[in-house]
């Protein structure tokens, strides 16, 4: 798992088409893959920046969790082009929540769904 240092994470998402289908690969601010999870030991907002490599038009309008009142995650935001997606997490929730990546393409009316990162709350108090 990506351990960070300080108050704010890159992950760049990268999503390719393999036999007609999207394949998410995530790299690290120093551009080294990565499962795409954040483990968080203070307060911060963790980026993900949309790499789309398909030619569908893909952008980010969502992000879903299964356990959205687990207070893990605080808030999240989407940039107006769909290109990033903050997650602002004040680390006052010991846990893991995990989540999935909504996007929409400019093929058809379908949604896209992410492998689910996980986000991992270790508050050092």
């Amino acid at each position: 798992m990506f351990v960070p240092q300080g108050l704010a994470q890159f992950i760049k998402v990268n999503v390719t088409l393999e036999n007609g289908e999207p394949v998410f690969i995530y790299t690290d601010a120093s551009g080294e893959q990565c499962p795409g999870d954040v483990t968080i030991t203070q307060a911060g907002t963790v980026t993900y920046l949309l790499n789309d490599q398909t030619g569908k038009g893909l952008k980010f309008v969502g992000v879903g969790f299964v356990t959205p009142f687990d207070e893990i995650v605080d808030a999240v935001t989407i940039s107006s082009d769909g290109m990033l997606v903050q997650l602002v997490d004040l680390d006052r929730t010991p846990g893991n929540t995990k989540f999935q990546f909504v996007l929409s393409n400019t093929t058809n009316t379908l949604l896209v769904l992410s492998p689910d990162p996980e986000i991992t709350n270790r508050p050092q108090n």
